[in-house]
């Protein structure tokens, strides 16, 4: 919730009102508010590539007595909260730049712990279920953050402080009542991140989580400009709104149901595949209707889509760990192909954009990410 209404909502809003735009424009203006933010996001991306392994790495070496993901996760929630407090008070590019980066590194820092919770407690046998309830609660957090916005028309400065203090609100419970055993005395890494990159099934994961992701991020990341200056709508946010609806309800069905299935038949690849071929026909449906009930409709297909990615890639990258011991540093390796491109992806879009290719090649862009990223799942060898 924290980190998607902050993206898709928040941050571009709160580029337009320092830029001093409205919702009716010149095509110069918002142009430059896409490239901001894509500069932005970019920035935000290298510091989260360096943020996910460092700190994945110290988790597994951590031997607190309140455990090793445990601190992590509340360090890196409490980073992310105070960086969005402050952020509210950022009225320039550069002050936005910098609280947004921090921001990022604190959500690197307690997703890296989160994740490798999966390999250490679930068996294999149960990853896919419980990964698609790990990925389902996304959409959930993106609607109530928007929703929550929409209805008390809060302000960015108010919306900030919300989702910050939301943020630590629903971590709370997770970290006071999970079981997270202390280790003694970790055992040394097999392996350097040099060589995971060699392990073929591992690269290939980590390939074909980059192509989706990046697919996805141009998908949905400039919405809310899409709308506002591709379709022109006079109440971008609670088209906004309606676009997230939809796409909510497929990811949460779609995640869950990929996850069981998967789980059923012992096998993730198709899935994959599958997904990423419903977000290339997701931009079909956008480049055909060029609408807003088109818009909804392809913001759904991406939904289903990417639903069931999530949840089976999520499985997916705890299957082929090469060190049982060592999910977090990993993991942290993997969380960089989901991170690096949902930051990188304003900044690619801003650059088709900028060079003539529109929302329409933004669009036919992400379709081949997709498409490629799914193809590149199928090389994996020692999962179905």
């Amino acid at each position: 919730m924290a980190q998607l209404t902050s993206f898709q909502l928040i941050l571009p809003s709160q580029l337009n009102s320092s830029l001093g735009i409205g919702t009716v424009l010149h095509q110069d203006n918002w142009q430059r508010s896409v490239a901001d933010f894509g500069l932005i996001s970019g920035i935000a991306a290298l510091c989260s590539a360096v943020a996910f392994p460092v700190a994945g790495a110290l988790s597994d070496r951590t031997t607190s007595r309140f455990g090793r993901r445990r601190p992590w996760i509340v360090a890196g929630s409490l980073v992310f909260s105070a960086a969005l407090a402050v952020l509210a008070t950022q009225h320039t590019t550069t002050g936005i730049a910098l609280c947004w980066s921090m921001a990022m590194i604190g959500f690197s820092i307690a997703c890296a712990s989160l994740t490798a919770m999966i390999g250490d407690q679930v068996p294999t046998s149960q990853r896919g279920v419980v990964s698609s309830w790990i990925s389902a609660p996304q959409a959930f957090g993106i609607i109530l953050g928007i929703g929550l916005i929409a209805a008390l028309a809060l302000g960015t400065t108010r919306s900030y402080l919300l989702v910050a203090a939301l943020l630590v609100a629903c971590v709370a419970p997770f970290v006071l009542s999970t079981p997270d055993p202390q280790v003694s005395s970790p055992r040394r890494a097999s392996q350097t991140l040099r060589h995971l990159l060699v392990v073929h099934d591992f690269r290939w994961t980590l390939i074909g989580r980059v192509l989706v992701n990046l697919g996805n991020a141009l998908g949905t990341s400039l919405a809310l400009y899409y709308l506002q200056f591709g379709l022109e709508v006079t109440d971008p946010d609670t088209a906004l709104l309606t676009l997230t609806g939809g796409y909510t309800i497929c990811v949460v069905v779609a995640s869950i149901l990929s996850g069981w299935l998967s789980d059923r038949f012992r096998a993730r690849k198709p899935f994959v595949m599958i997904a990423a071929l419903l977000q290339t026909i997701s931009a079909i449906v956008i480049l055909a209707t060029g609408s807003v009930w088109g818009a909804t409709i392809a913001s759904a297909i991406t939904g289903a889509g990417f639903g069931s990615f999530m949840s089976i890639d999520q499985a997916l990258a705890a299957d082929v760990l090469p060190d049982g011991e060592h999910n977090a540093r990993e993991l942290g390796v993997m969380n960089i192909a989901m991170a690096l491109p949902q930051a990188l992806g304003p900044l690619v879009g801003a650059w088709v954009i900028e060079l003539g290719g529109g929302f329409a090649g933004l669009y036919i862009l992400a379709a081949g990410f997709a498409t490629l990223g799914g193809l590149s799942v199928m090389k994996v060898k020692t999962v179905r």
